[in-house]
């Protein structure tokens, strides 16, 4: 079977499910043997798509004689051509960065540009990344540092960034036979045999070398990266796992209790996986693990949330919040703290006949409560059963009977165990929680204003 019949069987076996009958590409075409290779195979599989050109402004005379050949190639095909030149050494200078992170950061925000522009809606980039490519990225990735996710190498269709890249099963020598026996013309990039690129010096030095003594090394890490990506699967289930046992979500605050947090292994791991999405660092780590130790009060901050240690707890919380809107409540709390300046005070009683709930007190029957209790903000839907009354009734409801303004109403905030509502702070505790003639036992929370 040749190149085009393996290439038709992938497409229509592991792609084409992904993308309508109708679908466009945009094909990212330097001019080298690969990308002309890719615009053979996508013209006679018959995909629509059109070509983009990027010209970096790098080699002189040679970046404009790729410009021409890529042009002259889609007047070929009749395909529609995109064309975008960079000042790339003057934007690796401003950034401070390599000519080659300049150089992938301009031409990826240009294809995203061309994707998402008003005519190109639903529109994917192709790119002709081949599974040598693949072997480099993760050597490189192995010898810089990496995780799980970076033996897992390239993926073949990226869908959050809408890239595909069906070139993935294929060795480079396939291409290159291929482009022999059909006749392709293509441009080679002088660059490309110059070592002072890291890529570069991998394909042409450090894989030769280590051929010579494991002659089947590419065969060898294209098997480790099948088996890693099925590591990679076992241990975002097993991650997944863990946060859904240690991740107690209130609206867009995240609370973890810190005794529960200590005996998972590996902690390292397990927390950095939690706070990688708040834009938190891996040097950070060691400082939140230090955090579980640390005295009430005391955060971490990342540049979008805080991680704070609130007696048991640590609360993940957005910076725009001044306060936190969910407070637990262990059994044997004394005093909470909460929003400017407001605190309960929490005391254990035995039974006796003088105790009373009122307004700012609440006595409750220890017995029907289930720990952590929860204090939060009132909101719309919640409801209680009013103390005397064996009928529910909204907080909306219960506020207009109390004739509270609408500033009155954004300062409400309640205890709940076990998602319901035990008292309404300041005002009424709900009827399923009141003290009884068989109550041993009284949570008495008052509410000093």
């Amino acid at each position: 079977m040749n190149l085009l019949e393996q290439f038709k069987v992938h497409y229509e076996k592991n792609l084409s499910m992904f993308f309508p009958a109708n679908s466009k590409f945009i094909l990212a075409v330097s001019g080298g043997i690969d990308s002309v290779v890719l615009v053979d195979l996508f013209t006679k599989t018959n995909l629509n798509f059109s070509i983009a050109h990027c010209n970096f402004e790098l080699r002189g005379d040679e970046s404009n004689r790729d410009e021409a050949f890529v042009k002259a190639l889609a007047a070929k095909n009749f395909k529609e051509i995109f064309v975008k030149h960079f000042d790339t050494k003057r934007y690796a200078d401003e950034n401070k960065i390599s000519i080659q992170v300049a150089a992938r950061e301009l031409r990826y925000s240009w294809f995203k540009e061309l994707q998402t522009s008003d005519f190109k809606l639903q529109t994917h980039l192709v790119t002709a990344h081949h599974c040598n490519d693949n072997i480099e990225t993760v050597l490189i990735k192995f010898f810089r540092g990496t995780g799980i996710n970076g033996l897992t190498g390239i993926d073949a269709f990226d869908k959050t960034r809408k890239i595909v890249r069906p070139l993935l099963p294929f060795k480079k020598e396939d291409l290159l036979q291929y482009a022999t026996v059909t006749g392709l013309n293509y441009v080679e990039d002088s660059s490309n045999a110059s070592n002072k690129y890291t890529r570069n010096n991998f394909r042409n030095q450090i894989i030769p070398l280590v051929a010579i003594h494991f002659p089947q090394v590419e065969e060898n890490i294209l098997g480790n990266i099948n088996r890693m990506n099925d590591v990679q699967t076992l241990y975002h289930q097993a991650i997944e796992k863990h946060k859904t046992n240690l991740i107690v979500q209130k609206e867009n605050e995240f609370h973890i209790p810190i005794l529960k947090l200590k005996k998972v292994e590996p902690l390292y791991s397990i927390i950095w996986e939690i706070i990688k999405t708040f834009s938190f660092t891996p040097n950070q780590v060691n400082e939140i693990i230090k955090l579980l130790d640390a005295h009430n009060g005391s955060y971490v901050q990342s540049a979008s949330h805080r991680i704070l240690n609130n007696r048991k707890w640590l609360m993940i919380t957005p910076l725009k919040d001044d306060t936190s809107h969910h407070i637990m409540i262990e059994k044997d709390e004394k005093i909470i703290n909460f929003e400017k300046g407001k605190k309960l005070v929490l005391e254990r009683e035995t039974r006796n006949e003088k105790q009373e709930t009122r307004n700012e007190i609440a006595t409750i029957d220890i017995d029907t409560l289930e720990f952590p209790l929860l204090l939060r903000k009132w909101k719309q839907g919640d409801y209680f059963y009013p103390l005397g009354m064996n009928k529910k009734q909204k907080l909306s409801k219960f506020f207009i009977n109390q004739k509270l303004s609408l500033i009155d109403k954004e300062n409400v905030w309640v205890i709940e165990s076990n998602k319901r509502i035990v008292w309404i702070v300041g005002f009424r505790i709900d009827n399923r929680f009141k003290l009884t003639d068989n109550t041993r036992e009284v949570l008495k929370i008052s509410y000093p204003k």
